[in-house]
């Protein structure tokens, strides 16, 4: 692929990272390996979670190519946004947790990206912003409602105006703010919690949090109380309950 990699970089550890200079502004190509990229790691065993990342200091993903806009019109419109639909939920659908490491701007597209993430850690120098009010266009608030309150989610859609990691993490949006050197690491340190985890039990859970998100208490608890059954018929189910009265750690086998 031209600007999206993949590589396993520790174990059951996936990194996929963005690259197009110099801001990470993402086009049609972009979009279309990002998704093809989350939706190859649904078919490997040996990927339990992902980071999400991008090279440069300047942006995480610095939003859409303005450039593909001034080619946009009524005729077309649907057929892209439909493919920038489903990149974004290539993200949100991928049956592992994604946790996205913010370095630099992270406007409009990039937020979106972000918003999709499962959990988001943080440079100091990360900002997010909504600007599609600046440049004709209209999009990413839907997003923007995952991480903050609606007041807030209403004033960056208006103003355009950025929000720092700090602010975000403030409103609960990001986990941990670090400086730009400890980021990775930082990432990598929650990645390696989830991929100890059992796969079957993590991609269960990862489908329940998803399912459940915008039920009613009563509807989503019932969802998760079917997956406890489907899941007591696991292997990896059972080892999790003899480690913990053997106070051990587990091994599981994904099944």
């Amino acid at each position: 692929m031209e600007f999206v990699t993949l590589e396993l970089k520790e174990k059951h550890i996936g990194v996929v990272t963005v690259n197009r200079p110099p801001v990470n502004a993402i086009n049609a190509k972009a979009y279309q390996e990002i998704a093809e990229t989350f939706y190859s790691i649904n078919e490997r065993d040996d990927i339990r979670v992902v980071v999400f990342r991008a090279e440069g200091e300047k942006a995480f993903i610095a939003g859409n190519d303005l450039n593909e806009f001034l080619s946009m019109n009524p005729e077309n419109a649907d057929n892209r946004m439909q493919k920038v639909r489903e990149s974004f939920w290539s993200v949100y659908d991928c049956r592992v947790p994604v946790i996205g490491a913010i370095n630099g701007h992270a406007p409009g597209t990039g937020l979106a990206y972000a918003a999709v993430c499962d959990i988001l850690v943080a440079s100091e120098n990360a900002t997010f912003s909504l600007p599609e009010i600046n440049v004709g266009v209209m999009g990413g608030a839907k997003h923007l409602s995952r991480l903050v309150p609606q007041m807030v989610v209403r004033y960056m859609h208006y103003t355009g105006e950025q929000i720092s990691a700090r602010e975000m993490k403030e409103y609960g949006a990001v986990l941990e703010v670090v400086s730009s050197n400890q980021l990775e690491e930082a990432a990598y340190e929650v990645a390696r919690k989830i991929a100890k985890k059992s796969p079957i039990a993590i991609k269960m859970a990862k489908k329940s949090l998803n399912t459940i998100e915008y039920m009613d208490l009563k509807e989503g608890y019932k969802f998760e109380q079917g997956l406890s059954s489907e899941l007591s018929g696991y292997e990896d189910s059972k080892e999790a309950v003899r480690a913990f009265f053997e106070k051990r750690e587990p091994v599981f086998i994904g099944r």
